[in-house]
């Protein structure tokens, strides 16, 4: 039984369309991504969603009391400077009539009661945006461009802080533009341009979609003539360089470079690389644009 469902979701802001056609289902412990373009709908969808805002038409179905078990953590924490997160937290734990244990989500998250919100790093901000998310112990947490601006390191810290949540057993919705962070924590993604969803699928399937393919270039001067008849191998593209060598791109599926290098071992190639089918290649082929394209804000 999905916790989740969507159908049909329509928004309109005036004349213009914010959604068209949005339909999803979210199951009950999943981490779920929706990721697309800047103005694609992401976050007017996932504000329909927890209740912030009313859709023009189409139906939503929640399996939770929106304001009592639904966590919400926006784009942009914004606190008064003054406040400390102590402070912050006892305050939102009072809006819940069974909060979780404020002072157990500032061990998770490592954070300083008494530092002044004016004081917290872009990171320290946002692990403190997910605790208030948090407090009220819900059965959903939408988390909507986390990990915006954060460093490397930053991120992996809050990726690890996403799936501790998971792991309790909170059904997480999460609004992103990274595709590593896709791959890495959700076990599904829908993919929004212009208000629909073009896809929806695990991140394996998504680039299962787009081809799946990997590709393997490297120099030789031995011969590739066995490399064609290989049952993993779509295409082999050889072409002679200055030096009279041959430069050799080879295309095809399953464990390609075993297969390749059974024919022709590796002290024989020189310049190896290989590369592999990524979600950024899916997110291409279903919209049109790369994924590094994606905006670090999405105002729709």
């Amino acid at each position: 039984m999905p916790i989740i469902t969507v159908d049909n979701l329509r928004k309109t802001y005036g004349t213009r369309m914010a959604v068209e056609d949005v339909s999803f289902s979210v199951d009950e412990g999943e981490i779920f991504g929706i990721v697309g373009r800047n103005g694609a709908g992401k976050t007017t969808t996932v504000e329909c969603v927890a209740g912030l805002r009313t859709p023009t038409s189409g139906t939503i179905r929640v399996e939770a009391d929106l304001k009592q078990q639904v966590g919400v953590q926006l784009q942009d924490c914004s606190l008064p400077d003054k406040i400390r997160v102590g402070e912050a937290l006892r305050l939102y734990a009072s809006f819940y009539a069974r909060p979780a244990d404020w002072r157990a989500l500032l061990a998770e998250t490592g954070l300083d009661p008494r530092t002044a919100f004016a004081k917290l790093s872009g990171g320290q901000r946002q692990r403190l945006s997910i605790a208030l998310a948090l407090v009220g112990d819900p059965k959903i947490a939408i988390l909507d461009e986390l990990t915006t601006g954060l460093d490397p390191q930053a991120r992996r810290d809050t990726w690890e802080l996403i799936e501790r949540i998971r792991e309790r057993g909170v059904t997480v919705i999460l609004v992103t533009h990274f595709m590593e962070e896709v791959e890495r924590l959700c076990d599904r993604v829908a993919v929004i341009s212009a208000g629909r969803v073009l896809a929806v699928d695990t991140p394996a399937g998504l680039i299962a979609r787009a081809g799946g393919e990997h590709r393997l270039t490297f120099r030789t001067r031995e011969p590739i003539d066995g490399l064609p008849a290989l049952p993993e191998v779509s295409a082999v593209t050889p072409t002679t360089t200055a030096d009279d060598a041959v430069e050799v791109v080879v295309t095809g599926t399953g464990d390609l470079l075993t297969a390749v290098m059974a024919v022709l071992p590796a002290s024989l190639m020189s310049d190896l690389r290989v590369e592999r089918t990524t979600l950024d290649d899916a997110f291409l082929t279903l919209t049109g644009h790369p994924a590094g394209h994606l905006a670090a804000h999405s105002a729709a």
